[in-house]
């Protein structure tokens, strides 16, 4: 709304109409179209603002100011005039400063706000820092208030220096006499504060002993070790150091110096070993007899055999067979396939014969002749022996007699001879050899059998406290006791199998082996042994 023109305007503010009239005079329909047009009239704040600034921009001038068509009053007396300007943050300010980057910035007249009148200030002379035009600003002469302040005499730092002449204050220096320290000797006498006086004699470099013998010392009689013109130094008289006085050498002459030696007697030193036994069949294994073997097949079977039936444990021995034990009465059982004959003779002695077509066979007794369970020394707590012979008759085959005694173990495969495999032991009459467990050429033990000798063999058992066994083999020929040997002591752990089952912890039979044509009696009674030390 506009109230008035440019030739209607005076100084006097307009008159605002009142509200209240208006809308008394206005009929219900139009009120709200009536407020709506007022509300479209009024100004923002922003620009009643700006309005009453440019009112009182105006009157500090004298001249009136029109903002949007209306007349902006003088301001009354006695009211505050703020400085000329927009006020700081002003979008008028803003721009004046942007428009104006080079002008300089001058305070208002008078002296800030809350000061007298009648105070002396003013700002220094000169430009704000930071607002040179030209950059040549330079300090107040003199130095800051309140300090007294003298450079150093000299040039500033970065000059061609010297230091001033003399020593520095406070000290009174003098140089030493002489030349500098490169070419320095020291002063003559001992050094400042000490009376020093050198030892008597030469320097070290031309040293030499003092007279006399050091104090409680003589050297050896004799000439020193280096000095020795004939190498006849002799040591000095009395015993070494540490030793006492009273040692004396042996009597007669030292070894070096005896007169007379005598003959070495080679007799005494080196006896006749002719009459001792022989030495143990150690490492004397063989790969093969010299006499008959048997097939590889043959020997691969046999092994299978015994996996197949293992060791049985020591028996409970019925009444009757441990009488017949007793009596020496052990029965001879065939073997299977074995090609000749086999018959009691007498009590407890039977007759064999094989063909010359018979392979190898062995004939094992029962009863055994050694029952663990009853009979063990460990049981028993005393030694046990068991023993029996073999007559070769002299109708057997001439040279070579292929018989063989031992024991064995129960499980045996009778198609195999005794010693072959394992729990079981013999000594073979073709070689002459040693079996233990041992399928290949045994070891040395005896001569080879003849027709019309007596050979036996026996076995005894013997606690050794460990609870262990002790277990010796000995072999007789014609009531002769010819050899032996400890079960465990005579092996060689590297190449000899165990020998499991023979150790008395089960049971123990006889075991004759024959092969090809052979004729023979086994002797059990003890009263027909031709050796009679086996018990």
């Amino acid at each position: 709304m506009c109230f008035g023109s440019k030739e209607e305007r005076d100084d006097n503010p307009a008159p605002r109409p009142a509200q209240s009239l208006r809308l008394s005079q206005r009929g219900a329909d139009s009120r709200s179209g009536s407020i709506r047009s007022r509300m479209s009239d009024r100004k923002p704040a922003g620009d009643r603002v700006e309005q009453r600034y440019q009112q009182r921009e105006g009157g500090s001038s004298g001249a009136s100011a029109h903002f949007n068509g209306n007349v902006t009053p003088h301001a009354a007396p006695g009211d505050f005039a703020p400085p000329p300007g927009p006020p700081p943050g002003h979008p008028a300010a803003q721009l004046q400063t942007q428009s104006s980057d080079h002008a300089l910035y001058a305070p208002p007249p008078g002296p800030p706000p809350g000061m007298g009148t009648n105070e002396d200030f003013a700002p220094p002379p000169g430009p704000p820092p930071g607002l040179s035009r030209d950059g040549d600003f330079e300090p107040p002469p003199g130095p800051p208030p309140g300090q007294h302040y003298a450079p150093p005499d000299g040039p500033p730092p970065g000059q061609h220096y010297a230091p001033p002449d003399g020593p520095p204050p406070g000290q009174h220096y003098a140089p030493p006499d002489g030349p500098p320290p490169a070419q320095y000797a020291p002063p003559d006498g001992p050094p400042p504060g000490q009376h020093y006086a050198p030892p008597d004699g030469p320097p070290p470099a031309q040293y030499a002993p003092p007279n006399g013998p050091p104090t409680q010392y003589a050297p050896p009689p004799g000439p020193p070790p280096q000095a020795r013109p004939d190498d006849d130094f002799a040591p000095p008289p009395g015993p070494p150091p540490g030793i006492s006085d009273h040692y004396a050498p042996p009597p007669g002459p030292p070894p070096a110096a005896a007169s007379t030696t005598l003959p070495h007697e080679w007799q005494q030193a080196v006896p006749d070993t002719t009459m001792f036994p022989p030495p143990p069949a150690f490492f004397s294994g063989h790969d093969r007899s010299p006499a008959t073997n048997a097939t590889e097949e043959e020997a691969e079977a046999g092994e299978a055999w015994c996996e197949q039936y293992p060791l049985l444990p020591p028996q409970s021995l019925p009444s009757q067979a441990l009488q017949a034990q007793a009596a020496h009465e052990i029965n001879l059982l065939l073997p299977q396939g074995f090609r000749g004959t086999l018959t009691p003779s007498a009590r407890g002695v039977w007759e064999g014969r094989s063909d010359a077509t018979a392979r190898d066979s062995c004939i094992i007794g029962y009863p055994p002749m050694y029952a663990a369970a009853t009979q063990s020394p460990l049981v028993t707590g005393r030694a046990f022996k068991m023993y029996y012979e073999v007559h070769i008759r002299r109708d057997s085959q001439p040279g070579e007699v292929a018989l063989a005694l031992g024991f064995t173990a129960l499980p045996y495969p009778n198609f195999r001879m005794p010693g072959w495999h394992r729990g079981s032991l013999a000594v073979h009459g073709d070689d002459g050899h040693k079996y233990v467990n041992d399928r290949w050429g045994g070891r040395d033990f005896t001569q080879p059998f003849h027709a019309g000798q007596t050979v036996g063999i026996g076995m005894s058992l013997a606690p050794r406290g460990d609870g262990s066994l002790s277990v010796d083999i000995w072999f007789t020929r014609d009531g002769k006791l010819v050899g032996g040997w400890n079960l465990h002591e005579e092996s060689d752990a590297e190449e000899d199998l165990p020998v499991t089952g023979l150790e008395g912890l089960h049971d123990l039979s006889c075991a004759i082996g024959v092969f090809q044509h052979n004729s023979f009696e086994v002797i059990f009674d003890p009263k027909k042994w031709k050796y009679q030390d086996a018990f």
